[in-house]
């Protein structure tokens, strides 16, 4: 992108009489797909990709009759819900391309947005391509020195499935990013012109059906591509190698570190990206220039615009795609090993229960999203969100007993069945709690975000350490429900009649699969954010009157909240997924060396060591990631301070001059995709490193399982004190956010308070969608990374 372009798109200031204004008084309706060729174009495209989707499940169906007769049921069942949800996103896109973005001056800066955010998933796609491809031939040799779980698979077929399923999850992770942000770059600018509108209704409605296409379509394609590798795996090993069919699941693993890999990376990178530009553009433009957020003078503005899309919409894409990966694929295998050791009559019933409840989260998802309908703006926005998701909860209660009773039944415990149902309404309820949580600790209409607003007027020190506070505190409540819901739903599995631990474990996995059973609605709410806040910047830089970019201004508050709340709920799902990651690695382990291996001994010295190393690295990580957005936003201050004092003309009245957007988006994206590297490597590093350097030791010392040990400490305590600081972060920094919003809503902008305010809002902003997000991933990154290398840290 050249400077010229930037400069074609500045934007000047708007006369009083602007024709927005006209435009506000007039009813504003949905129009017929526009004659644009960009339109036209991309329904096309995405119509060609939904129809690839749609002909992939049906090609896995004729395949899996084939294969496997009538045993593929199961599978049958979940492909044709995927189809079902294909075609209810074809039709939210159909939808939303219907209302009309043919402003000119709008679409000037929603092309800015477009371009500048395909541009940075360019550079990033190209980077993750080349680690993915180098990462992957490292996992083929490593398998070709690992010993195999399974006697009839050879280590080189182990090594070439392995290092495929890797790169399918890879690229099902990143189209899933990409998705998300081919959705809100074409739907921020109709939200802008519906609020333009005064369209409230429409306005709210694009919003959040836009997070909602994103979202349907990760979990779909997500589920569509564990359903290809497992028939694949089925065909090659089951039926023409005669593997057990309990085995089957422990080859998947590859897919769920593919996910999380490019996850890191997509999370890092866009939270870096996002965060170094809105601190820049905010601590030279409401700071020094005392100038609103999203003002066109700001030469960071659009860097800032596009981080929205790239950081929260194609990072939070990927978080819940490989986290929903991770999950189904550590239940399939305690599934797999619990209905093996109980000898049950239906064993494939237990290792497609995930992938069923998970198909199902599609259909009551679906139902809620289209049952949230506004009743305009009398009606706080979060609450017709939630309104929508208390159906999705209620009909996810009926679907998951329903499922548990078809599905768990066995002779061998007949009770088992409601001990599960019982789990799985644990995970419900444990969400939700989550969820308001969150909304309280976050939300301006509370306490916690009061009390920083009001320290504001104290000074900027005072903002901060009240904002550290409220954070601290907010890491109480949901530990303390994350292990209400694990005593509860461990020892109703325990009770089950099943094997007791392993059973107890499999209640884990199953509570686990509760919470994200509406995963769908949750990360919908969570794309209303960044949409919102797109359209409200949209809106500023177009020139819209105060009384419109109320609305966007509302709806970008509750989408903190929404983002804050998604983020509880991913950091406990995540929290879920890593125990039950845990026991899949023993299990395992367990089938490697033919011998339970179920107990770590925590007083030994070496495991102590492999926990304080996995703590370092959630400390390491966290600041390295924290540095990399200081470091970057420090080029744009100085790049935005050098273009106010070298182009008076900026802010001169009338305007002289325009900003140059275009070196602002180039420095930050360069800075993002190079500071990226070093924290993502150490993720991904440490836990080989702890394993290798402990399996020599044991070597040594006559301890052949040492390795294994050390790096199962490693995984247990990094777990645990990543989702504390996940937990820490997310919420301190969007109670950080929503205090200024309030400060802005009492008419106290510009005055000490406010600078306060900013200050705390700037700190809290690598908080919460930089190294926050990024741990959610991390803590099933290291764990589906131990899970896939496990066997190499054991010396016999």
């Amino acid at each position: 992108m050249s400077g010229n372009k930037g400069a074609d798109v500045a934007i000047s200031l708007p006369m009083q009489d602007s024709k927005y204004s006209r435009m506000a008084s007039e009813t504003y309706t949905a129009k017929p797909v526009s004659a644009s060729l960009d339109n036209i174009k991309s329904l096309e495209q995405f119509q060609q990709l939904v129809y690839s989707m749609v002909g992939l499940a049906g090609f896995c169906i004729l395949v899996g009759l084939m294969s496997m007769g009538f045993r593929a049921g199961y599978m049958i069942l979940v492909l044709l819900i995927c189809i079902g949800s294909f075609y209810l996103i074809l039709h939210l896109a159909k939808w939303i391309i219907a209302f009309n973005d043919n402003d000119p001056e709008m679409r000037k800066i929603s092309d800015y947005i477009r371009e500048g955010a395909q541009g940075f998933l360019t550079v990033q796609y190209t980077a993750i391509a080349w680690m993915a491809a180098i990462v992957s031939v490292i996992i083929f040799g490593i398998y070709l020195f690992r010993a195999s779980t399974t006697k009839e698979v050879s280590k080189f077929t182990l090594a070439v499935l392995t290092s495929l399923s890797f790169i399918l999850g890879c690229f099902c992770s990143a189209l899933a990013g990409y998705i998300g942000v081919w959705s809100s770059v074409r739907v921020n600018i109709r939200v802008a012109m519906a609020a333009g509108a005064r369209d409230y209704m429409n306005c709210f409605l694009l919003c959040f059906r836009g997070g909602a296409l994103s979202a349907c379509l990760s979990a779909s394609m997500c589920i569509l591509g564990i359903c290809m590798l497992y028939l694949l795996v089925h065909i090659i090993f089951v039926d023409f190698s005669g593997m057990p069919i309990h085995e089957v699941p422990v080859l998947l693993a590859g897919y769920g570190f593919g996910a999380s890999f490019v996850a890191l990376f997509m999370q890092l990178g866009g939270g870096i990206y996002t965060k170094a530009a809105d601190v820049g553009a905010d601590m030279v433009g409401k700071i020094e220039q005392n100038i609103p957020e999203d003002d066109p003078r700001n030469p960071a503005v659009i860097a800032d615009l596009v981080g929205d899309n790239v950081g929260d919409c194609a990072g939070s894409m990927a978080d819940v795609f490989e986290s929903i990966a991770a999950e189904i694929i550590g239940t399939m295998i305690l599934g797999a090993s619990l209905g093996h050791e109980a000898k049950v009559e239906n064993l494939e019933a237990f290792i497609f229960f995930p992938l069923i409840i998970h198909a199902f989260d599609l259909v009551v998802s679906g139902i809620g999203i289209m049952a949230v309908e506004s009743r305009g703006r009398s009606e706080a926005p979060l609450t017709t969100m939630l309104r929508g998701y208390m159906i999705s909860m209620f009909l996810a209660i009926i679907g998951f007993v329903a499922t548990t009773r078809v599905m768990l039944y066995t002779a061998v415990a007949p009770s088992a069945w409601w001990h599960f149902s019982g789990c799985g309404i644990v995970g419900i309820v444990t969400s939700y709690l989550l969820v308001l949580i969150t909304k309280y600790y976050t939300d301006y209409d509370y306490k916690p975000v009061q009390s920083i607003a009001r320290a504001s007027k104290s000074g900027h020190g005072t903002n901060i350490i009240a904002g550290v506070g409220v954070g601290m505190e907010s890491t109480g409540l949901p530990i303390t429900v994350i292990s209400i819901a694990l005593v509860i739903s461990y020892y109703l599995g325990k009770t089950s009649g099943l094997p007791g631990a392993a059973a107890g474990v499999f209640g884990t996995a199953v509570a686990t699969m509760g919470m994200l059973c509406t995963a769908v609605f949750v990360l919908s709410m969570n794309n209303f954010g960044p949409i919102a806040d797109n359209g409200g910047g949209i809106v500023e830089m177009s020139g819209q009157g105060e009384e419109i970019r109320e609305i966007t201004d509302m709806l970008d508050a509750v989408g903190n909240v929404t983002k804050a709340a998604s983020k509880g709920y991913a950091v406990g799902g995540s929290a879920l997924a890593c125990f039950v990651l845990f026991q899949a690695f023993l299990d395992e382990i367990s089938i490697l060396i033919g011998k339970p291996f179920q107990n770590i001994d925590i007083s030994n010295v070496e495991v102590v060591i492999g926990g304080m190393l996995g703590v370092m690295t959630i400390f390491l990580f966290t600041g390295w990631s924290m540095q990399a957005v200081g470091s970057t936003a420090e080029k744009v201050v100085q790049e935005v301070r050098r273009q106010f004092q070298s182009m008076p003309g900026i802010m001169a009245t009338p305007q002289t001059q325009t900003p140059d957007y275009t070196t602002c988006v180039a420095i930050v994206t360069k800075g993002a995709l190079g500071a990226m590297v070093k924290p993502a490597l150490l993720a991904l590093s440490m836990p080989v490193i702890v394993g290798f350097t402990f399996r020599i030791i044991g070597s040594y010392t006559g301890q052949p399982l040492l390795g294994l040990e050390t790096v199962a400490g490693f995984m247990m305590f990094g777990s645990i004190t990543g989702l504390m600081m996940a937990i820490f972060l997310d919420n301190s920094g969007g109670a950080w956010d929503n205090a200024k919003k309030l400060v802005e809503k009492s008419g106290a902008k510009g005055t000490p308070q406010h600078q306060a305010a900013v200050t705390g809002d700037t700190v809290g902003d690598p908080f919460k969608d930089t190294s926050g997000p990024s741990l959610h991933v991390i803590i099933t990154t290291m764990s589906t990374t131990i899970l896939v290398l496990g066997p190499l840290f054991a010396s016999y």
